[in-house]
């Protein structure tokens, strides 16, 4: 095989990538991808030596946060990145072992070869990334265990990536990246110890998360229940995606009183809940769907977009688009061209991409109408008690949460079928691009509590879990699988696995996961979650709701 990649739901064949990954990289990107994550492992392994030692350096943490979510599903594709990325890396592990050496600290002869590993050239790396991928490790259970630990640690950055970029840090948080991509390098270690190293990794995640709630909230406000349009001005747009809320606070900045408006696609829909946005006039609304429909909706948009992080879908040849997309911070894909980073202070430069939308149509209208969201953790608690008498009542027989990603595969279906199935006692808490499969179905409210409520962006899963363990404590429970809550969860990249890690951290248990289970878990593995954590897959409607509402 000329690579092999597992660590998305979309993988071919329910077991892995080894050709072509689904998302569209080459072998030679799924290879230096790998070859970036060997290059971290080296750093981390220096790196916390070192910091025994008093040394922390803000380069080292930026770079290894930056390197794994250029990693996640769909982020970049831009090999030359990833060339000059590992560059980088190399140059900043041994200035960082020239100094740890430098202040009496000593590397032992055994240490992972990444620690000295050494090379230059592009063609250096492809050779070297043959040998530095996931198969390397032969171990299936001990693979296993290691490649969900790094999956998590993919999301996890992700989060830590967004607060940093807004002033808020957490160097415990870093400190444990760092020491867990170590450990994966530990030939010495058990299965035990592998595995709670998994758990250790939930709880970071949660770490993580609430630091991005807190720089979210604390930089534009509580989101507020709003109405979000989903039609379309009349000016030029620009289209911003991903996760990112410093890029699309710079973006607002910069477009006011140019002419040009601005919508939120897939997982950005969410700042429209942020009051500090809603002062923006030319702040539209949302415009289109899912990620994975981008394709058409691009075409229709008619300006440029703006990829703030991942969930690029390769563009088709000659697609009308192509000249209108753009990238920045961990995101890319050769040919489209990437904006750099902000200065200390400052702004990113997102000129270049206002002045082609003035000279482009407005968006085509693809849809009228609204869907309501800003049902974050404050928000939801300020209707605690509204929420409690209709449960008390009966008005409220179950909460399902329905978190997680959205993805091409037509046995997605079924999320949106299970949401118009279950009966009209019930409501359902989502978070994340899933949502797209269910929030513009006509299904009411209770008492006025609408019956889908939209925490926000996948990290805003936080939310969910401070609105359950709020509620465990309302009610007066000792555990929090006796709330009237059910978990029917989709997933698709690593995202995904950090929310999930965190939630079993937590202590929650007999999350259903679908459309499939992962495919880097390991038959032992797989049983070890069963049994410890009662994890499901999905089944049919139908059985699914009555064993839901049974349980």
């Amino acid at each position: 095989m000329s690579m092999f990649c597992y660590q998305c739901q979309e993988t071919a064949k329910g077991t892995g990538c080894t050709t072509t990954g689904v998302c569209g990289k080459d072998e030679k990107v799924a290879n230096i991808q790998d070859l970036l994550i060997y290059v971290l492992k080296g750093i981390s392994n220096v790196s916390t030596r070192a910091r025994a030692l008093g040394i922390e350096k803000e380069e080292v943490n930026k770079f290894v946060v930056d390197s794994l979510f250029m990693t996640i599903t769909n982020a970049n594709f831009d090999y030359d990145r990833f060339v000059e990325k590992i560059r980088e890396g190399l140059e900043i592990r041994d200035r960082l072992r020239d100094d740890y050496l430098k202040a009496g600290g000593t590397l032992p002869s055994d240490l992972h070869e990444s620690v000295n590993w050494k090379a230059d050239t592009a063609e250096e790396f492809d050779v070297k990334s043959q040998t530095a991928g996931i198969l390397t490790q032969e171990n299936e259970d001990v693979r296993s265990l290691r490649e969900l630990t790094i999956y998590g640690l993919k999301g996890m950055a992700a989060y830590t990536e967004h607060a940093n970029n807004l002033g808020y840090k957490d160097d415990t948080i870093h400190k444990f990246i760092q020491e867990a991509l170590t450990a994966t390098t530990n030939d010495n270690l058990t299965v035990e110890e592998l595995i709670n190293l998994v758990n250790e990794t939930g709880k970071y995640g949660v770490a993580a998360m609430a630091l991005l709630d807190k720089a979210h909230t604390s930089t534009y406000g509580n989101p507020e229940i709003t109405k979000v349009n989903i039609g379309v001005g009349t000016n030029p747009g620009i289209l911003i995606s991903g996760h990112d809320l410093r890029d699309m606070e710079d973006l607002l900045k910069q477009t006011e009183g140019t002419g040009v408006d601005v919508y939120t696609h897939s997982e950005m829909l969410p700042a429209n809940y942020y009051p500090a946005f809603k002062k923006y006039k030319h702040f539209i609304g949302n415009y289109g769907n899912a990620w994975w429909k981008q394709k058409e909706e691009f075409e229709t948009f008619n300006g440029p977009v703006l990829f703030t992080t991942n969930c690029i879908v390769p563009p088709r040849k000659n697609a009308s688009y192509f000249e209108r997309v753009y990238t920045t911070g961990s995101s890319g894909f050769t040919g489209f061209k990437h904006i750099p980073e902000r200065p200390e202070g400052g702004q990113k430069d997102f000129s270049e991409i206002i002045e082609q939308a003035k000279k482009c149509k407005p968006p085509v209208e693809i849809e009228k109408g609204e869907i309501t969201g800003g049902f974050a953790h404050n928000q939801v608690l300020a209707l605690a008690d509204k929420i409690v008498d209709a449960v008390k009542s009966g008005a409220i027989r179950k909460f399902f949460v329905m978190a997680g990603c959205d993805g091409r595969m037509k046995n997605r279906a079924y999320y949106t079928e299970f949401a118009s199935a279950l009966p009209e006692d019930t409501v359902i808490l989502t978070a994340g691009c899933a949502k797209y499969r269910y929030n513009k179905l006509p299904l009411g409210d209770i008492n006025g509590i609408p019956r889908v409520l939209d925490a926000g962006q996948c990290n805003d899963s936080y939310s969910l879990a401070v609105i359950a363990l709020k509620l465990k404590e309302v009610f007066d429970l000792k555990d929090i699988n006796e709330l009237p809550i059910a978990y029917n969860i989709a997933w698709y990249e690593q995202k995904a696995v950090i929310v999930l890690l965190a939630l079993l951290y937590l202590g929650v248990k007999n999350i259903h996961l679908g459309p499939t289970l992962p495919a880097f878990l390991s038959p032992n593995v797989g049983k070890v979650l069963v049994e410890k954590f009662g994890i499901a897959g999905i089944g049919t409607v139908e059985d699914d709701i009555k064993l839901f509402l049974n349980n």
